[in-house]
This record gives structure tokens, sequence and C-alpha cells, in this order.
């Protein structure tokens, strides 16, 4: 099962590049057999441009979580605290291996859906 994620494009960048290889969350979806992340990356790209396997998802502790991931989280300690203000746990999705499109695609006109608040569970490939 796939889940399509909204990320913005200089980290979606980074995660087809290697340098980020933790994806930060403040919730996860629930369904455990879901392998796969199609990355839609934001505004101003709106295309989905690739997609990655899911090693796992660790939830733990701001700081311990910080520690854990720190190293290849593609953002600053000062960014991941922000991004988690008011939290006291996060998700961290580890990123096995990425796939970056050769063509991108529209979610709208390829998916027939629109760019999800935080996640939304594919069922079907592009058109």
């Amino acid at each position: 099962m796939r889940v399509l994620l909204s990320i913005k494009p200089e980290f979606a960048e980074m995660i087809f590049d290697g340098t980020k290889k933790f994806e930060f969350r403040r919730a996860v979806f629930k369904n455990p057999d879901v392998k796969t992340v199609v990355v839609y990356a934001s505004s101003p790209v709106q295309k989905v441009i690739g997609e990655f396997e899911i090693e796992t998802i660790i939830k733990d502790e701001l700081e311990a979580l910080w520690q854990q991931t720190r190293e290849y989280a593609g953002i600053s300690e000062n960014f991941f605290f922000s991004y988690f203000s008011n939290k006291t746990c996060g998700y961290a999705i580890q990123i096995k291996k990425a796939k970056k499109y050769k063509k991108a695609f529209c979610l709208r006109e390829d998916f027939n859906a629109t760019p999800p608040q935080s996640f939304m569970y594919l069922d079907v490939e592009p058109v």
C-alpha cells in the first residue's frame, strides 16, 4: 500500500539526492501495510515527482528523536524543534530507497486527487 505526502520541494530534492534520510511528521498513517511514500512536491512545483520505500517509522520523544536522526535529518535543530512545537513526541519516516520519476505527474490530472493536508492513501497508479 502507498500514501501520498506533501513535501516542500527543497526537502523532496534532498530525499532524492540522498542527503535527507528521514521525513518528519507530527502524525502518521495508522495502516501498517503502507510500504511506499509517493512524494508530492508542494508549491511552487506542485507535481508528483517520485517515491520512496519506508525502512521503518520511529516514534519517540523529541530530544531522543533528534539524537537518532540528526545526521541525516536534512533540517537544522532549530527547524526540527520549531516544527514539533507544542508536541512531546514525533515521528521520523526512515527512507530505505528513493526513486525520482523521469516525468513528473500532475496530481489532479494523473491521480484525480488534490494535495493532502497531511497524507492521503493511494490506490491508483497515475493514468
